[in-house]
């Protein structure tokens, strides 16, 4: 039960650092910005729908990258 909880905190602190790493955006183009906020977005769905897997967390933030970066086009 404790290595679940620690999982959670580590996902947690995982999305927290990608929200404030998203305050450095500003000289990004619009789709490079759809981008980390869709890789962003994914990560933390991932996490989420898989329990804090790891794995969960890099297969969503993919996922939401590649969604992202094809917002628009």
């Amino acid at each position: 039960m404790q290595l679940k909880k620690m999982t959670r905190v580590t996902s947690a602190a995982v999305a927290l650092g990608l929200l404030f790493g998203l305050g450095g955006c500003a000289n990004m183009s619009a789709r490079d910005q759809n981008t980390a906020i869709g890789a962003g977005i994914g990560a933390v769905g991932g996490a989420v729908l898989s329990g804090g897997s790891g794995i969960g967390t890099v297969g969503g933030a993919a996922v939401g990258g590649i969604i992202g970066n094809q917002v628009g086009k």
